[in-house]
Protein backbone atom coordinates (compact mmCIF):
# COMPACT_ATOMS: atom_id res chain seq x y z
CA UNK A 1 0.00 0.00 0.00
CA UNK A 2 1.54 3.50 -1.37
CA UNK A 3 0.59 6.43 1.44
CA UNK A 4 1.55 9.89 1.53
CA UNK A 5 2.84 10.36 4.69
CA UNK A 6 2.85 14.01 6.23
CA UNK A 7 4.99 14.37 8.86
CA UNK A 8 5.54 17.04 11.63
CA UNK A 9 7.92 17.30 14.43
CA UNK A 10 8.58 19.55 17.14
CA UNK A 11 12.42 19.66 18.18
CA UNK A 12 13.35 19.47 21.58
CA UNK A 13 14.59 22.45 23.61
CA UNK A 14 18.39 23.00 23.74
CA UNK A 15 18.96 21.40 27.24
CA UNK A 16 21.45 22.98 29.71
CA UNK A 17 20.83 25.52 32.50
CA UNK A 18 19.35 28.18 30.19
CA UNK A 19 16.13 25.85 29.40
CA UNK A 20 13.90 23.69 31.53
CA UNK A 21 11.39 21.04 29.64
CA UNK A 22 8.48 20.68 31.12
CA UNK A 23 8.06 17.59 33.61
CA UNK A 24 5.71 15.46 34.45
CA UNK A 25 5.09 15.74 37.89
CA UNK A 26 1.54 13.76 38.94
CA UNK A 27 -0.97 10.96 37.15
CA UNK A 28 -4.46 10.06 37.97
CA UNK A 29 -6.86 7.61 36.54
CA UNK A 30 -10.74 6.62 37.06
CA UNK A 31 -13.35 4.46 35.73
CA UNK A 32 -16.88 4.37 35.93
CA UNK A 33 -18.33 1.89 38.70
CA UNK A 34 -19.51 -1.35 36.87
CA UNK A 35 -17.36 -3.85 35.43
CA UNK A 36 -18.27 -6.31 32.65
CA UNK A 37 -16.21 -9.29 31.44
CA UNK A 38 -16.91 -9.76 27.93
CA UNK A 39 -19.02 -12.29 28.46
CA UNK A 40 -21.46 -10.41 30.39
CA UNK A 41 -21.62 -8.01 27.47
CA UNK A 42 -22.67 -10.31 25.24
CA UNK A 43 -25.34 -11.75 27.66
CA UNK A 44 -26.72 -8.08 28.56
CA UNK A 45 -27.14 -7.69 24.53
CA UNK A 46 -28.28 -11.24 23.86
CA UNK A 47 -26.10 -11.26 20.94
CA UNK A 48 -25.79 -14.83 20.16
CA UNK A 49 -24.27 -14.06 16.59
CA UNK A 50 -21.51 -16.76 16.31
CA UNK A 51 -19.02 -14.06 14.29
CA UNK A 52 -19.47 -11.35 16.97
CA UNK A 53 -19.07 -13.82 19.82
CA UNK A 54 -15.76 -14.61 18.15
CA UNK A 55 -14.80 -11.30 17.83
CA UNK A 56 -15.76 -10.14 22.16
CA UNK A 57 -14.16 -13.37 23.35
CA UNK A 58 -11.17 -12.77 21.00
CA UNK A 59 -10.45 -9.60 22.06
CA UNK A 60 -7.73 -9.97 24.76
CA UNK A 61 -10.10 -8.00 27.01
CA UNK A 62 -10.90 -9.55 30.31
CA UNK A 63 -12.87 -6.69 31.68
CA UNK A 64 -14.04 -3.07 31.09
CA UNK A 65 -16.17 -0.43 32.95
CA UNK A 66 -19.13 0.13 31.38
CA UNK A 67 -22.44 2.04 31.69
CA UNK A 68 -24.70 0.26 30.37
CA UNK A 69 -28.00 1.46 29.68
CA UNK A 70 -30.97 -0.17 32.70
CA UNK A 71 -33.07 -3.14 32.31
CA UNK A 72 -36.35 -2.94 31.50
CA UNK A 73 -39.55 -4.66 33.65
CA UNK A 74 -38.33 -7.65 30.95
CA UNK A 75 -34.74 -7.83 31.48
CA UNK A 76 -34.19 -6.21 27.99
CA UNK A 77 -31.75 -3.16 27.80
CA UNK A 78 -33.36 -1.04 24.87
CA UNK A 79 -30.92 1.39 22.75
CA UNK A 80 -30.97 5.06 24.51
CA UNK A 81 -31.53 8.09 22.32
CA UNK A 82 -28.91 10.36 21.14
CA UNK A 83 -30.05 13.12 23.91
CA UNK A 84 -29.80 10.35 26.84
CA UNK A 85 -26.74 9.01 25.27
CA UNK A 86 -25.23 12.78 25.47
CA UNK A 87 -26.72 13.62 28.98
CA UNK A 88 -24.98 10.43 30.42
CA UNK A 89 -21.65 12.03 28.57
CA UNK A 90 -21.73 15.02 30.59
CA UNK A 91 -22.65 13.33 34.03
CA UNK A 92 -19.84 10.57 33.60
CA UNK A 93 -17.27 13.02 32.38
CA UNK A 94 -17.84 15.45 35.28
CA UNK A 95 -17.60 12.21 37.58
CA UNK A 96 -14.34 10.32 35.77
CA UNK A 97 -12.72 13.60 35.65
CA UNK A 98 -13.16 14.87 38.94
CA UNK A 99 -11.99 11.56 39.91
CA UNK A 100 -8.65 11.54 37.80
CA UNK A 101 -8.14 15.14 38.33
CA UNK A 102 -8.03 15.98 42.35
CA UNK A 103 -6.06 12.11 42.13
CA UNK A 104 -3.51 13.58 40.15
CA UNK A 105 -3.21 16.87 42.10
CA UNK A 106 -2.26 14.48 44.83
CA UNK A 107 -0.11 12.97 43.06
CA UNK A 108 1.60 16.23 42.06
CA UNK A 109 1.58 17.43 46.15
CA UNK A 110 -0.69 20.40 44.59
CA UNK A 111 -4.67 21.51 45.22
CA UNK A 112 -6.97 22.82 42.91
CA UNK A 113 -6.02 26.00 43.93
CA UNK A 114 -2.78 25.60 42.49
CA UNK A 115 -3.97 24.75 38.67
CA UNK A 116 -3.23 27.94 36.24
CA UNK A 117 -4.63 26.02 33.10
CA UNK A 118 -6.71 23.05 32.49
CA UNK A 119 -6.96 20.94 28.71
CA UNK A 120 -10.02 18.63 28.68
CA UNK A 121 -9.85 16.05 25.92
CA UNK A 122 -13.01 13.98 24.83
CA UNK A 123 -14.10 12.47 21.65
CA UNK A 124 -17.29 10.69 23.27
CA UNK A 125 -19.47 13.47 23.35
CA UNK A 126 -20.13 17.08 22.60
CA UNK A 127 -20.47 19.88 24.91
CA UNK A 128 -20.81 23.44 24.76
CA UNK A 129 -19.58 25.05 27.19
CA UNK A 130 -16.77 22.27 27.30
CA UNK A 131 -15.66 20.13 30.19
CA UNK A 132 -12.94 22.17 31.46
CA UNK A 133 -15.64 24.92 32.22
CA UNK A 134 -18.10 22.82 33.58
CA UNK A 135 -15.33 21.20 36.02
CA UNK A 136 -14.31 24.63 37.19
CA UNK A 137 -17.73 25.26 38.44
CA UNK A 138 -17.73 21.86 39.42
CA UNK A 139 -14.75 22.00 41.58
CA UNK A 140 -14.50 25.35 42.47
CA UNK A 141 -11.18 25.67 40.54
CA UNK A 142 -9.84 29.75 40.60
CA UNK A 143 -12.42 31.10 37.81
CA UNK A 144 -8.91 32.71 36.39
CA UNK A 145 -7.90 29.59 35.40
CA UNK A 146 -6.69 28.88 31.83
CA UNK A 147 -8.30 26.68 29.69
CA UNK A 148 -8.56 24.54 26.59
CA UNK A 149 -10.91 21.98 25.16
CA UNK A 150 -10.13 19.46 22.48
CA UNK A 151 -12.86 17.82 21.14
CA UNK A 152 -13.42 14.72 18.53
CA UNK A 153 -9.65 14.23 17.70
CA UNK A 154 -9.72 10.24 19.04
CA UNK A 155 -7.75 8.00 20.67
CA UNK A 156 -4.50 10.08 19.67
CA UNK A 157 -5.70 13.13 21.28
CA UNK A 158 -3.82 12.68 24.86
CA UNK A 159 -0.33 13.53 22.97
CA UNK A 160 -2.32 16.28 21.01
CA UNK A 161 -2.79 17.61 23.83
CA UNK A 162 0.35 17.04 26.24
CA UNK A 163 2.07 18.78 23.10
CA UNK A 164 -0.12 21.77 23.57
CA UNK A 165 0.02 21.89 27.19
CA UNK A 166 3.69 21.27 26.87
CA UNK A 167 4.11 24.77 25.33
CA UNK A 168 2.19 26.38 27.56
CA UNK A 169 4.08 25.14 30.65
CA UNK A 170 7.26 26.36 29.12
CA UNK A 171 5.92 29.30 28.73
CA UNK A 172 4.82 29.61 32.08
CA UNK A 173 7.74 28.26 34.45
CA UNK A 174 6.19 27.47 38.16
CA UNK A 175 2.77 27.26 36.89
CA UNK A 176 0.72 23.95 37.53
CA UNK A 177 -1.11 22.89 33.92
CA UNK A 178 -3.30 19.49 33.67
CA UNK A 179 -4.13 17.82 31.08
CA UNK A 180 -7.19 15.38 30.92
CA UNK A 181 -8.58 13.10 29.10
CA UNK A 182 -12.50 12.13 29.83
CA UNK A 183 -13.89 9.38 27.61
CA UNK A 184 -16.88 7.98 28.48
CA UNK A 185 -17.36 5.47 25.79
CA UNK A 186 -20.65 3.78 26.87
CA UNK A 187 -22.11 7.55 25.38
CA UNK A 188 -21.22 6.50 22.06
CA UNK A 189 -22.61 3.31 22.07
CA UNK A 190 -24.53 2.05 19.46
CA UNK A 191 -26.52 -1.27 20.34
CA UNK A 192 -26.57 -3.58 18.06
CA UNK A 193 -24.71 -7.29 16.31
CA UNK A 194 -23.98 -6.42 13.02
CA UNK A 195 -19.91 -6.88 12.15
CA UNK A 196 -19.96 -2.84 11.81
CA UNK A 197 -20.22 -2.07 15.31
CA UNK A 198 -18.75 -5.73 16.72
CA UNK A 199 -15.17 -4.90 17.04
CA UNK A 200 -16.11 -1.34 18.04
CA UNK A 201 -18.75 -2.80 21.01
CA UNK A 202 -16.01 -4.91 22.29
CA UNK A 203 -13.18 -3.10 22.91
CA UNK A 204 -13.94 0.66 24.33
CA UNK A 205 -14.59 0.72 27.78
CA UNK A 206 -15.01 4.08 30.55
CA UNK A 207 -11.96 5.80 31.23
CA UNK A 208 -10.51 9.52 32.53
CA UNK A 209 -6.47 10.31 33.11
CA UNK A 210 -5.33 13.53 33.78
CA UNK A 211 -1.45 14.18 33.84
CA UNK A 212 -0.09 17.58 35.46
CA UNK A 213 3.00 19.26 33.98
CA UNK A 214 5.20 21.83 35.81
CA UNK A 215 8.53 23.87 34.27
CA UNK A 216 10.64 24.87 37.37
CA UNK A 217 10.92 28.68 37.81
CA UNK A 218 14.90 28.40 37.99
CA UNK A 219 16.21 27.02 35.09
CA UNK A 220 19.31 26.52 36.94
CA UNK A 221 17.46 24.38 39.46
CA UNK A 222 16.79 20.41 38.50
CA UNK A 223 13.42 19.30 39.48
CA UNK A 224 14.12 15.49 38.94
CA UNK A 225 11.88 14.15 41.81
CA UNK A 226 7.88 14.63 42.89
CA UNK A 227 6.72 15.17 46.52
CA UNK A 228 7.32 11.37 46.89
CA UNK A 229 10.53 11.61 45.74
CA UNK A 230 10.36 9.94 42.48
CA UNK A 231 11.73 10.86 39.13
CA UNK A 232 9.82 12.84 37.14
CA UNK A 233 10.33 12.77 33.54
CA UNK A 234 11.27 15.59 31.31
CA UNK A 235 8.96 16.12 27.96
CA UNK A 236 11.69 16.56 25.42
CA UNK A 237 10.06 16.20 22.16
CA UNK A 238 7.00 15.06 19.66
CA UNK A 239 6.53 14.15 16.41
CA UNK A 240 3.51 13.07 14.24
CA UNK A 241 2.72 11.08 10.84
CA UNK A 242 -0.55 11.53 9.41
CA UNK A 243 -1.65 8.90 6.84
CA UNK A 244 -4.03 10.46 4.60
CA UNK A 245 -5.38 7.98 2.37
CA UNK A 246 -6.49 6.05 5.76
CA UNK A 247 -8.54 9.12 6.87
CA UNK A 248 -11.70 7.21 6.62
CA UNK A 249 -10.52 3.94 8.33
CA UNK A 250 -11.06 5.57 12.16
CA UNK A 251 -14.26 7.72 12.61
CA UNK A 252 -16.98 9.14 14.63
CA UNK A 253 -19.90 9.79 12.52
CA UNK A 254 -23.88 9.86 12.19
CA UNK A 255 -25.54 6.21 11.63
CA UNK A 256 -28.59 6.86 9.52
CA UNK A 257 -29.97 3.31 10.45
CA UNK A 258 -29.59 3.99 14.31
CA UNK A 259 -30.35 7.70 14.31
CA UNK A 260 -27.16 8.46 16.61
CA UNK A 261 -23.48 8.84 16.21
CA UNK A 262 -21.43 5.83 16.04
CA UNK A 263 -17.36 4.98 15.66
CA UNK A 264 -16.40 3.15 12.82
CA UNK A 265 -13.14 0.83 12.37
CA UNK A 266 -11.42 -0.80 9.34
CA UNK A 267 -10.23 -3.94 9.85
CA UNK A 268 -6.79 -3.02 8.01
CA UNK A 269 -6.11 -0.60 10.48
CA UNK A 270 -3.79 -2.17 12.56
CA UNK A 271 -1.68 -3.02 9.96
CA UNK A 272 -1.83 0.14 8.72
CA UNK A 273 -0.52 1.77 11.48
CA UNK A 274 1.96 -0.65 12.24
CA UNK A 275 3.45 -0.08 8.93
CA UNK A 276 3.80 3.93 9.82
CA UNK A 277 5.38 3.54 13.69
CA UNK A 278 8.99 3.05 12.28
CA UNK A 279 8.65 6.07 10.32
CA UNK A 280 7.43 8.50 13.33
CA UNK A 281 9.72 6.95 15.86
CA UNK A 282 12.79 7.49 13.59
CA UNK A 283 11.77 10.91 13.31
CA UNK A 284 10.95 11.43 16.80
CA UNK A 285 14.76 10.08 17.71
CA UNK A 286 16.40 12.47 14.86
CA UNK A 287 18.88 14.30 15.95
CA UNK A 288 19.02 12.95 19.45
CA UNK A 289 21.92 10.52 19.12
CA UNK A 290 19.47 8.17 20.36
CA UNK A 291 18.93 4.55 19.11
CA UNK A 292 15.64 2.64 19.31
CA UNK A 293 17.64 0.12 21.67
CA UNK A 294 18.32 3.02 24.12
CA UNK A 295 14.60 3.33 24.66
CA UNK A 296 14.32 1.95 27.83
CA UNK A 297 9.94 2.60 28.51
CA UNK A 298 7.45 1.93 25.82
CA UNK A 299 4.00 3.24 26.79
CA UNK A 300 1.70 2.49 23.96
CA UNK A 301 -2.46 3.28 23.26
CA UNK A 302 -4.01 0.26 24.16
CA UNK A 303 -5.58 0.15 20.60
CA UNK A 304 -6.53 -3.08 20.49
CA UNK A 305 -4.54 -7.23 20.25
CA UNK A 306 -4.27 -6.52 16.45
CA UNK A 307 -2.84 -3.06 16.92
CA UNK A 308 -0.35 -3.76 19.58
CA UNK A 309 0.65 -6.80 17.76
CA UNK A 310 1.43 -4.87 14.56
CA UNK A 311 3.58 -1.74 16.92
CA UNK A 312 5.67 -4.52 18.54
CA UNK A 313 6.14 -6.41 15.20
CA UNK A 314 6.90 -3.29 12.85
CA UNK A 315 9.24 -1.91 16.34
CA UNK A 316 10.75 -5.01 17.00
CA UNK A 317 9.40 -4.72 20.78
CA UNK A 318 9.05 -7.35 23.20
CA UNK A 319 5.92 -8.38 25.30
CA UNK A 320 7.90 -7.17 28.12
CA UNK A 321 8.19 -3.84 26.49
CA UNK A 322 4.23 -3.06 25.86
CA UNK A 323 3.56 -5.20 29.35
CA UNK A 324 1.13 -1.99 30.58
CA UNK A 325 -0.11 -1.44 27.65
CA UNK A 326 -1.46 -5.23 27.46
CA UNK A 327 -2.24 -5.05 31.02
CA UNK A 328 -4.43 -1.69 30.66
CA UNK A 329 -6.29 -3.31 27.16
CA UNK A 330 -6.67 -6.45 29.58
CA UNK A 331 -8.47 -4.65 32.75
CA UNK A 332 -10.22 -2.15 31.10
CA UNK A 333 -10.62 -2.34 27.36
CA UNK A 334 -9.34 0.70 24.80
CA UNK A 335 -9.92 3.70 27.45
CA UNK A 336 -9.35 6.67 23.85
CA UNK A 337 -7.31 8.74 24.52
CA UNK A 338 -6.62 8.66 27.88
CA UNK A 339 -5.13 4.75 27.43
CA UNK A 340 -0.93 5.52 27.62
CA UNK A 341 -1.42 7.75 30.75
CA UNK A 342 -3.12 4.06 32.40
CA UNK A 343 -0.09 2.25 31.29
CA UNK A 344 1.97 5.15 32.41
CA UNK A 345 0.43 5.44 36.13
CA UNK A 346 1.19 1.19 35.78
CA UNK A 347 4.87 2.07 35.40
CA UNK A 348 5.14 4.55 37.91
CA UNK A 349 3.25 2.06 40.63
CA UNK A 350 6.41 -0.73 39.45
CA UNK A 351 8.55 1.54 40.41
CA UNK A 352 10.98 0.46 37.08
CA UNK A 353 11.76 3.81 35.68
CA UNK A 354 15.53 5.16 37.09
CA UNK A 355 16.97 8.70 36.04
CA UNK A 356 18.39 9.14 32.90
CA UNK A 357 16.36 6.34 31.56
CA UNK A 358 14.48 7.54 28.14
CA UNK A 359 10.65 6.35 27.36
CA UNK A 360 8.63 6.96 24.42
CA UNK A 361 4.88 7.99 24.34
CA UNK A 362 2.54 6.64 21.73
CA UNK A 363 -0.75 6.88 20.44
CA UNK A 364 -2.52 6.59 17.29
CA UNK A 365 -6.01 7.56 16.09
CA UNK A 366 -8.24 9.30 13.35
CA UNK A 367 -6.27 10.91 10.72
CA UNK A 368 -4.94 8.36 10.69
CA UNK A 369 -2.52 9.73 12.84
CA UNK A 370 0.32 8.38 15.21
CA UNK A 371 1.82 10.33 18.04
CA UNK A 372 4.76 10.34 19.58
CA UNK A 373 6.43 12.13 22.60
CA UNK A 374 9.95 11.07 24.53
CA UNK A 375 10.45 11.44 27.68
CA UNK A 376 13.97 11.34 30.02
CA UNK A 377 13.20 11.19 33.55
Amino acid sequence: MTTEIRETARPARETGAAAAHPRIVGVGTAVTAASYSQQEVLDAFGITDPKVRSVFLNSAIERRNLALPPEDAHGVRAPESQGDLLDKHKQLALEMGGEALRACLKKAGAELTDLRHLCCVTSTGLLTPGISALLIRELGIDRHCGRTDIVGMGCNAGLNALGVVAGWSAAHPGELAVVLCVEACSAAYTVDSTMRTAVVNSLFGDGAAAVALLTDADADVAMDTDTDGEATPAVLKFASCVIPEAVDAMRYDWDRVQGRFSFFLDPQIPYVVGAHAELVVDRLLAGTGLRRSDIRHWLVHSGGKKVIDAVVVNLGLTRHDVRHTVGVLRDHGNVSSGSFLFSYERLLEEGAARPGEYGVLMTMGPGSTIETALIRW
